[in-house]
């Protein structure tokens, strides 16, 4: 993967801000800063937003060993400051790495860096004791390392360090966690699908009905499989996004193609026992068994065709599952209607649906009117034919006359 003649290639090298899925117990919001080349990402940040975007902290910087000390870690914190342009930014406390490239490393906007800031400027957004702990290690370990540190523009307190920081801890404001509201909203789910070349050709085969493209992957998945470990997001475009950044970092790509599908949920009816596994934008049904829901759209694309997606609406909504962890968490009533491999046993298939059978108070209220209408016209006396008008003479037809000598017809 290293690039020809010791640096980044001028072209092939892009920058992707993407969601991060981070533990329900951070009321922060969780993104990351991937460097992709050649289609695999080759360097990323990891970092906590705060939901008014107007404070930041990173947690890891990480480079692929073939493009380290090639100015990559720089491109991507100078894209994360460009992002976020007016937020404070808290790099906290760095190994014996981190320190070595932050000596060199040029911040665009150093007075953002709380660090480089008194507390009372920032305090409302972080502890000003936990900042205060992560300077005093960084210094210790510029100290040992014989490092700059870039001390000119760190903030020189005019008192001890912790105490300074512990006039300005009252002036935190802890973050209310938001969380997805599973009953109120629908949900989206992402699978990664190998499919055999048959079933592949199929639905990927824009002249066929949508409709029973999207019926063959979820007969070829099972009602019963649909994911249990995997986030089931906000919005269509952060499921695929989660896809599409798992395989950024699977290594080399698969000898077969691969289809990437997202499951569309109407919302669930019960959203009190899920809102404990829901996070700012997605749900994590890791610690429940199977859950019944109800599919109303499939949406699905190739790996590496992104810009070709197909998509299919189930009206009305088709019943599944959320498969559970294991066989041993299956509900009575999902083992009634799935089979071990989570299939639709043949006495639970849904039976086919006519298309007026939620219609038939009206149909039987028309037909009623319809007879009522017939039994008052067949009592009513028949009308009697009018006189057939008289005849109106014919003027004969002239007769037609032979061409005169020399003309022809």
């Amino acid at each position: 993967m290293a690039a020809e003649g010791g640096g980044l290639p001028e072209e092939g090298l892009s920058l992707w801000l993407t969601d991060w899925k981070v533990d329900r117990r951070v009321p922060w919001l969780g993104r990351h800063v991937v460097a992709v080349i050649g289609g695999r990402a080759v360097g990323q940040i990891d970092y906590f937003l705060h939901p008014d975007g107007q404070a930041l902290e990173v947690n890891m910087l990480r480079v692929h060993p073939d493009f380290q000390r090639q100015g990559l870690a720089g491109v991507m914190m100078d894209a994360l400051y460009a992002a976020h342009p007016t937020a404070w930014v808290n790099h906290g406390w760095r190994t014996k790495e981190g320190s070595a490239w932050w000596n060199q490393y040029r911040e665009p906007t150093p007075q953002r860096n709380v660090h480089n800031r008194p507390p009372a400027e920032w305090a409302a957004y972080f502890n000003a004791v936990d900042v205060a702990a992560d300077m005093a290690r960084n210094a210790h370990q510029n100290r040992i390392y014989n490092l700059d540190g870039r001390r000119e523009n760190v903030y020189r307190y005019g008192e001890r360090l912790e105490t300074e920081a512990a006039l300005h801890t009252s002036s935190f404001q802890p973050v209310t966690p938001v969380r997805v509201n599973p009953g109120a909203q629908p949900l989206h789910g992402p699978a990664q699908l190998v499919l055999p070349p048959a079933v592949h050709d199929f639905v990927h085969d824009r002249a066929q009905d949508p409709r029973k493209q999207a019926t063959a992957l979820l007969e070829f998945v099972g009602h019963g499989n649909l994911p249990h470990d995997a986030y089931w997001n906000a919005t269509p475009q952060a499921a695929f996004a989660e896809l599409h950044h798992e395989a950024l970092f699977a290594g080399e790509p698969p000898e077969q193609p691969v289809t990437h599908v997202v499951f569309t949920l109407a919302p669930l009816d019960r959203p009190a026992l899920l809102v404990a596994s829901a996070l700012a934008e997605s749900v994590d049904f890791d610690q429940f068994g199977d859950i019944a829901v109800e599919v109303t759209q499939l949406s699905w694309r190739q790996a590496d065709r992104p810009y070709q997606t197909h998509s299919a609406e189930f009206t009305p909504a088709v019943p599944a599952a959320i498969a559970p962890l294991s066989a041993r968490q299956a509900s009575r009533a999902y083992r009634h209607r799935y089979d071990e491999g989570g299939f639709l046993r043949a006495g639970a298939r849904e039976p086919a649906r006519q298309p007026f059978a939620d219609r038939a108070g009206q149909i039987q209220a028309m037909a009623e009117r319809l007879l009522s209408s017939q039994a008052s016209r067949a009592r009513a006396p028949l009308p009697q034919p009018a006189a057939p008008p008289a005849a109106v003479p014919r003027l004969p037809l002239p007769e037609r006359q032979p061409p005169p000598p020399g003309r022809r017809m």
